[in-house]
């Protein structure tokens, strides 16, 4: 075998092959590459002159010999100003001579010159690029469009012993941010880390911040590539995506920027997002659009993508792509594209994004009036018409009654969020009867019909018409929707068009699986007995008990209310930092209202301060306690549209549901939800996925089912889940089994776990670097005594024989499994156990994988933070020895910290709560904490400090604080709200982080 047949240089010529034999590029070369302006200046005149020659003639007259130097200097300066996607798209002016940057594939074949310059593009693939200024690093592969830098690549093979993990690290450590071409929407646009079998991109590289997102097919409907028996995983992407006439699609019609503008104290900043597409997205928008392109109008197609696909930009890509397509005869396919939506944001980032591509105004036309509107927009043939959920039939009436016009009808995710109100109207208008018949009809029906089961029978009553064709998005279509609307695959049976399903959206982390914690309140009521009598788990005193509704059987309202708010005070409201919020599903309005009674009266009776309710139904309700009925706005205070604004704030932790928000919701903070209904089928799927959404801190979920047991929910999910686990029971000794297992192998030894919960719990600031860095030296002994264990895995552990490391790591990854379930029913006072989850949690992160199968985890800093406030907050965790001190105030327990020093920094929480009557938590301190550090280590900062009075520094510090919060907004939106809404909110906040920061550079604290 020839000697480097398997190195990383093998793997970049097999790529660079493809490339220039199939792919449409030439060969590109790091010499011609000049690093200070991160472009290819002759291959940017070379296509300009051969492209456009009597442009590129009249400029010759104009600037003489240096008409090569000065056209450079003036495209850098059009990308600085626009950006490079824009430059690419619309091109640029020199002296009044129009250049283009790139030629774009024509959409029909009637201008044949538009083909000729499509194909004078030039495109680029060059190997171990030197990038650097004043340094020798390379990139190992750069792909570029007419001298424009598009995509860096680093590839890894995994033969030489790196993967993909290696090429991410790769570019969060040793690749600058600020070097030319690496800038941000200025030269590349989009960054690929690769290894044989898997592939992720990212379009902004921000350090250690920096977010990759993967760029996978998907295998067994879950994450990674399915084996490729001609060769590597991850070939589809230089056999199809990188190649020319699909590099070029991407970039004139998926690639846009995303565009969200803040205003603090005047400054005025924006939030930008470069938009590249997920693998799935890209290829349902060219699927369908093919699709619709050979078989004309007349289709349907149904789309099943799961939550957290980004279905907006899906919609928006496929809406402008219909709205253009041109059948082989050079026809239009379809006169109107007609989106129905009941989200706002999308009609506003449908207008942005169409905008980029077209750069033209009224190509998107929102129905904001009346019927008689949209009748006209329809009629005309609008481009693209976006309009609400409820105007569904009027549509199909209209489109029935122009045969000779041909229409594409994308459905966005067909469930409200308003408990049934559009269901409501729809059934109004297709039976004729009033509002409150409707409402009769539905109450209490079991049939839990909803829009889509209205649109189904909608078209079914029209019959096929044959000019139009239904795109419908859905993450959970009803098994009648497949029939009606599904394709027919291999076996005959209808099935979805497309799929991006729930369980490869959990394991690429887009997602979090509710049913990892899903309990019923027998299994829950039998392990909390278990936890509290068991001497052993209780060895050590708890610092609270649960309380004594470990013995109620909810036969009543009140004792289920005793024991959701117990559970939500003392478990489920510590998760994500402490700002975990919880759902209470009610079987009916009148249970909803009585329910938020009972909570009402319990949290009062208990002088609790920390839990308030809100509830949320439709109508009136009538009982004995109110006979001329109640609304939901009369018992919350406040107008029924600011329900989800308020649940946002930090002032409400409990919302009370009667069907109402359990579809279509999204409160990120969602962590617990009670189930205190019968729940099955899509209806089950829906309301349970109102905890899934991923949040910074957000770990896990957590379900107390009352009403359902766990076959039926798993029935429920398996169509849409492709997972079949829930954990109905465990028995809290199996931890000590497990803990005895791991402390056999003599792989995690005793001290270096003390160590590692020393620094790791030492206070509640931030971890800086160095205690970071002690971490993982902490950590390192065992990876290195795990290497040393046998790599071959037997089928079962058997205590006394040798340990191997998939053995071990199996049960790691089943001991902290098993101990963050049982801490979800009560907290754990086992010193020892917290120590060792702690311990173990960070030293999975960092074992070597053992199967190509094994799934992915992305990292997050914040989540780690955020664990360790939460841990601080809860818990008497020990370190040094078993004494435990009680800060002043009822603070944390077992936590060696001064008074001085927790004021400190609880001060900026502290005078934001007593000015604005919030109620910012100490976990808060982390948001502010966290931008802190990020100033204080910022070069050109510190140098601004020492060498200016305050009042000059504020000048260099006020951009780069916006900067800093605008990047950190997700991390606390409630903070970044209040400083956004409320000026002098916003302004005493950056006064404070002004003296600090310009007070710690000067070595002054």
């Amino acid at each position: 075998m020839a000697k480097g047949i398997h190195t990383e240089l093998t793997f970049e010529r097999a790529i660079e092959e493809s490339l220039l034999e199939f792919g449409g590029y030439t060969k590109g070369q790091s010499i011609d590459f000049d690093v200070q302006s991160g472009l290819f200046p002759s291959y940017i005149t070379d296509f300009l002159k051969n492209s456009q020659p009597k442009a590129w003639t009249k400029l010759v007259n104009i600037h003489k010999d240096d008409v090569e130097q000065k056209v450079i200097q003036r495209l850098i300066k059009e990308i600085d100003l626009r950006g490079i996607l824009d430059v690419i798209r619309k091109g640029f002016t020199d002296f009044g001579v129009k250049f283009q940057m790139a030629y774009f594939k024509p959409e029909s074949s009637l201008n044949p010159e538009a083909e000729e310059l499509y194909q004078s593009n030039h495109l680029s693939v060059t190997r171990q690029l030197f990038y650097e200024r004043n340094g020798r690093n390379s990139i190992d592969m750069v792909l570029s469009i007419n001298g424009l830098p598009i995509a860096t690549i680093e590839l890894k093979n995994q033969f030489s012993g790196q993967s993909v993990d290696n090429a991410k690290k790769q570019y969060v450590y040793d690749r600058e941010p600020n070097e030319p071409i690496f800038l941000f929407k200025k030269r590349s646009l989009v960054h690929f880390a690769v290894d044989a079998d898997e592939a992720f991109m990212t379009t902004k590289l921000d350090g250690k911040h920096t977010r990759y997102l993967p760029f996978n097919l998907g295998f067994n409907n879950g994450a990674g590539n399915p084996p490729n028996k001609n060769g590597y995983r991850t070939s589809y992407l230089w056999e199809h995506v990188w190649t020319k006439d699909s590099f070029m699609d991407i970039i004139g019609k998926f690639l846009h920027l995303s565009v969200e503008e803040f205003e603090l104290n005047g400054v005025k900043k924006k939030k930008e997002t470069v938009i590249f597409p997920r693998f799935h997205q890209m290829q349902v928008v060219r699927k369908a659009t093919e699709d619709a392109r050979l078989n004309g109008a007349g289709k349907n197609y149904l789309i099943q993508h799961s939550a957290g696909s980004g279905k907006s930009n899906s919609i928006a890509w496929l809406s402008y792509r219909l709205s253009s397509l041109h059948d082989n005869n050079d026809n239009r396919i379809f006169d109107s594209v007609i989106v129905i939506t009941d989200r706002k944001v999308l009609d506003s980032q449908l207008q942005n994004t169409i905008y980029q591509f077209e750069h033209k105004e009224g190509v998107v036309q929102k129905i904001d009036k009346n019927s008689q509107q949209l009748a006209d927009a329809i009629t005309t043939g609008s481009n693209i018409i976006i309009t609400t959920l409820q105007k569904f039939p009027f549509i199909l009436e209209k489109i029935g009654e122009i045969p000779s016009r041909k229409y594409a009808v994308i459905i966005d995710e067909a469930h409200s969020s308003q408990g049934g109100e559009a269901t409501k109207k729809m059934k109004e208008v297709l039976s004729a009867k009033s509002l409150e018949d409707a409402e009769k009809d539905e109450a209490y029906s079991g049939l839990e019909e909803d829009a889509e089961d209205e649109i189904r029978k909608s078209m079914l009553a029209r019959g096929k018409q044959d000019n139009l064709s239904f795109f419908g998005f859905t993450a959970t279509p009803k098994p009648k929707t497949v029939e009606v609307f599904g394709t027919k695959g291999v076996n005959g049976k209808p099935e979805p068009f497309h799929l991006y399903s729930m369980k490869q959206a959990i394991e690429e982390g887009f997602i979090l699986d509710v049913l990892k914690n899903y309990t019923t309140y027998k299994t829950y009521f039998k392990l909390s007995k278990e936890i509290e009598d068991d001497p052993k788990v209780n060895k050590k005193k708890a610092s609270r008990a649960i309380g004594r509704f470990m013995s109620l059987h909810p036969h009543n309202l009140a004792q289920k209310t005793e024991v959701m708010v117990e559970h939500f005070r003392q478990v489920a409201s510590k998760k994500i930092g402490g700002k975990a919020k919880a759902m209470v599903v009610s079987s009916s309005r009148l249970h909803a209202v009585r329910y938020k009674e009972e909570f009402d009266k319990y949290i009062k009776e208990k002088g609790y301060t920390d839990i308030k309710t809100v509830v949320a139904f439709s109508g009136k309700v009538i009982y004995s306690n109110a006979l001329e009925g109640i609304t939901e706005v009369e018992l919350n205070g406040f107008a029924e549209k600011q329900l989800p604004k308020k649940f946002a704030t930090d002032s409400y932790q409990l919302l009370l549901v009667a069907d109402k928000y359990q579809t279509g919701f999204d409160q990120p903070l969602l962590h617990t939800m009670y189930v205190d209904k019968k729940l099955s089928g899509v209806k089950a799927v829906q309301t349970l996925s109102r905890l899934n959404r991923m949040y910074a801190g957000k770990e896990d979920t957590f379900v107390l089912d009352f009403a359902n047991d766990t076959e039926s929910i798993l029935e429920s999910f398996q169509p849409y889940y492709e997972l079949t686990s829930i954990k109905e029971n465990s028995d809290p000794n199996h931890l000590y089994d497990l803990k005895s297992q791991i402390e056999n192998s003599k792989i995690i030894w005793e001290s270096e776990v003390d160590n590692f919960c020393n620094v790791y719990f030492k206070s509640a600031k931030s971890l800086s670097v160095s205690e970071q860095g002690k971490l993982n030296s902490y950590i390192d002994p065992a990876i290195e005594r795990f290497k040393a264990l046998p790599k071959e895995a037997s089928k079962e552990i058997v205590i006394g024989t040798e340990v191997t490391q998939e053995d071990l790591k199996n049960t790691l990854q089943v001991f902290t499994r098993t101990y963050s379930f049982l801490t979800q029913i009560m907290p754990f006072s086992d010193v020892d156990l917290e120590k060792l989850f702690t311990y173990t949690k960070f030293l999975i992160k960092k074992l070597p994988r053992t199967s190509e199968n094994e799934k992915f985890k992305l990292g997050d800093e914040v989540s780690l933070e955020y664990y360790r406030l939460q841990k601080i907050s809860e818990q008497n965790i020990v370190m040094e020895d078993h004494e435990v001190y009680e800060l002043e105030g009822g603070g944390a327990a077992g936590i060696r910290m001064s008074h001085e020093e927790e004021t400190a920094l609880s001060e900026i929480i502290n005078v934001l709560n007593k000015k604005f009557g919030t109620e910012f938590s100490t976990g808060d301190k982390l948001f502010f904490d966290q931008i802190e550090e990020e100033l204080v280590i910022h070069d050109g900062l510190k140098e601004q400090a020492q060498n200016n009075p305050i009042e000059n520094f504020k000048f260099g510090f006020d951009d780069l604080f916006m900067d800093k919060l605008i990047a950190r907004m997700e991390q606390n939106q409630d903070i970044f709200a209040k400083m956004m809404d409320d000026k002098e909110f916003g302004g005493i906040v950056k006064s404070y982080m002004l003296k600090k920061v310009y007070n710690r550079l000067n070595q002054l604290v």
